[in-house]
């Protein structure tokens, strides 16, 4: 790992007048796997982008193997053996995962049959089990991601740019990516593996980069690195005991029983499943995928329907509930901050402040059309102080934020409601440690005040931090509920495992 394959010189992209990165360095090495990683709004998908030729860069020179390139278009980048797995995926969703995988590579003359058996082989060599002929519109996140990665494999590039490739997988996915990657270096494929799992980066990367604000703050070895020095170097400060490694000392006391389910069935997703939620707490769940953590409180914000008949019971506040769909579970204190922020979470052609206008109206209810623009003005400001989301201009659009601004946009638009009973799904998945560490604070705050707050992730050591109450589910149902003191990760892994 010697020649430089890629390299850039003095990159500086400029928008709105405000640069999202400035006067960067960068060198990649043949056969490397190069992590980059930073605070949301650090700059890496600006970066990434600009290799992949999605983002033309103001000013700077870029490098292939020491000759300068051009690489104004993602066709052009593609050309020079530039392949890029999107953190949003980039699929054809009305498409086939065998016509994704091939498109822009057919044949003259083409044959489903023959497109889906060398699809059904190609996906079997990587590991990834996923059906050639499924509809992409019909799969779920890690699923699409696993079929982004198999399409970037298929271009048989010399770089392949990885933006978070791992947020969806399960663990024994994520082992399957990982020996694809050692693979891909051992034919001499350089890669940039972009994550905000520090864990990750430090086990599968040579070398690491730091981006701070849009600057580069360190390259160096793996080996000279640990996470405590990374974080310092992200975020300008030390953020060991903000994170996952805190434990509580002492528990909040359980308030007034706001949520009740009784025996709830889904299909053959949620099975029986009960539990019980109480105010000034909050309540942990945790489970593999496919145990039915989402499906449920879906059902409680009536974003899916429980079975008709021997459905179960849902009670809220006493009162027994069935929302066919989310605007009366609004009205009535409930909020749902969803694992999928860019499919269901916000409007993303429309500012901060019209998202968060939106769903204050859609509490309102039927009627409630005309907002002062200087109420508007004001409720997005407030809000946009409240939860820290730095932009570059007032009416940006969502979809130009980064990953953890956009979070907090999600959050805000929940919050912005009044809820009495928040549900944070995933809440910091795709989300860098600074921002993790203000969405943990404020999850605490909102129990702390006397919110009903349920808390579902597949990360143990985030789910172990905040929880006062840990439940466990397992194929359907909860099966064991742990104080927050006495939980252990070998406690509760095993309980959602046997």
């Amino acid at each position: 790992m010697t020649a430089a394959v890629l390299e850039m010189r003095q990159v500086t992209k400029i928008y709105a007048r405000a640069a999202a990165i400035e006067n960067i360095d960068f060198t990649l090495l043949s056969g490397e796997v190069h992590a980059l990683v930073g605070e949301n709004g650090a700059g890496k998908s600006t970066l990434t982008k600009i290799i992949a030729g999605v983002v033309i860069p103001t000013s700077g020179t870029v490098l292939i193997e020491g000759h300068e390139a051009n690489l104004r278009t993602p066709t052009e980048a593609i050309r020079q053996g530039i392949a890029m797995v999107f953190q949003e995926t980039s699929l054809v969703q009305s498409m086939t995962v065998a016509q994704n995988l091939f498109l822009g590579r057919e044949n003259f003359f083409n044959r489903n049959r023959g497109i889906n058996i060398a699809a059904q082989q190609f996906m079997q060599s990587l590991n990834f089990h996923v059906d050639p002929t499924a509809l992409v519109a019909t799969l779920g996140a890690a699923q699409k991601q696993m079929v982004e990665i198999a399409r970037a494999v298929l271009m048989k590039a010399r770089i392949i740019v990885f933006d978070e490739p791992t947020a969806t997988l399960t663990p024994e996915e994520k082992k399957h990516f990982f020996h694809l990657v050692r693979t891909l270096k051992s034919h001499g494929v350089s890669v940039i593996f972009i994550s905000h799992a520090l864990e990750e980066a430090l086990m599968i990367a040579d070398r690491i980069t730091v981006l701070r604000d849009g600057k580069h703050v360190l390259t160096d070895l793996t080996k000279n690195l640990d996470r405590n020095k990374i974080i310092q170097a992200m975020v300008g400060r030390d953020l060991s005991k903000e994170l996952y490694g805190a434990r509580k000392a002492a528990l909040r006391p359980a308030g007034r029983l706001v949520l009740s389910i009784q025996n709830l069935r889904v299909g053959n997703v949620v099975k029986n499943n009960s539990l019980s939620v109480f105010a000034g707490q909050i309540t942990g769940i945790f489970g593999l995928v496919g145990s039915g953590r989402t499906e449920t409180f879906k059902v409680v914000f009536g974003a899916i329907k429980r079975d008709y008949k021997h459905g179960g019971k849902v009670m809220l506040n006493g009162k027994a509930v069935r929302y066919r769909v989310p605007a009366p579970a609004i009205r009535d204190g409930v909020a749902y901050i969803t694992e999928d922020r860019k499919a269901e979470g916000f409007f993303e052609t429309m500012s901060i402040r019209n998202n968060i206008l939106v769903n204050k109206l859609a509490k309102a209810g039927i009627g409630a059309f005309w907002v002062k623009r200087r109420e508007a003005d004001s409720l997005g400001d407030y809000w946009i102080k409240a939860l820290n989301v730095r932009s570059v201009g007032k009416g940006v659009q969502v979809i130009e934020l980064s990953g953890g601004k956009q979070q907090k946009v999600v959050i805000a638009k929940s919050l912005v409601q009044e809820p009495d009973l928040i549900i944070f799904d995933e809440p910091t998945r795709g989300v860098d440690v600074g921002a993790i560490a203000e969405i943990h604070q404020l999850i605490n705050r909102l129990a702390d005040s006397g919110k009903a707050v349920v808390v579902i992730s597949s990360y143990l050591p985030e789910v172990m931090g905040l929880s006062d109450r840990l439940l466990v589910a397992r194929q359907g149902k909860i099966v064991e509920e742990f104080s927050g003191l006495e939980a252990t990760e070998e406690k509760v892994m095993y309980a959602a495992v046997h």
